[in-house]
């Protein structure tokens, strides 16, 4: 199980995101390593700006999605995280019918904070995007 205090599988994942933003724009969480967990989202009408290419605000959905999903993973059950930061650099374009995946890694695993690396990268491997994000850890109310 690696870093992971909770167990979550890749199709439970995609259920507690329905009917949210990362559902609505497809992403999906496809691996969860013993450190690492993978999530992937295409790239069509949903999330290109004017150009046709990538809109730079999925990008930071999908670092922050996964960033903040796996920041839940590492901790014990009656705990959760909130985004305290997130800045994203854009390395490359990435055109309309492409998909990304993004890779996520902690950084610091602190008791109050977390930082996580994202690297998001196009079909053909390419770095699109680094991204980090930082979480402040919070109790759960009532638990």
């Amino acid at each position: 199980m690696g870093i992971w205090k909770r167990a979550w599988s890749p199709d439970g994942l995609v259920e507690r995101h329905a009917a949210t933003l990362p559902a609505l724009l497809g992403i999906r969480i496809a691996e969860v390593g013993e450190d690492f967990a993978r999530a992937t989202m295409p790239v069509d009408d949903r999330h290109i700006q004017p150009a046709g290419i990538l809109h730079g605000g999925a990008s930071v959905v999908l670092a922050e999605t996964i960033g903040s999903i796996c920041g839940v993973m590492a901790l014990e059950e009656g705990w959760t995280v909130v985004g305290l930061e997130v800045n994203a650099n854009h390395l490359a374009a990435v055109p309309k019918g492409d998909a990304v995946e993004a890779i996520c890694r902690p950084l610091q695993l602190g008791r109050s904070v977390q930082v996580w690396q994202v690297e998001i990268r196009r079909g053909d491997g390419r770095l699109s995007c680094v991204s980090r994000l930082t979480t402040v850890v919070r109790q759960l109310r009532g638990g």
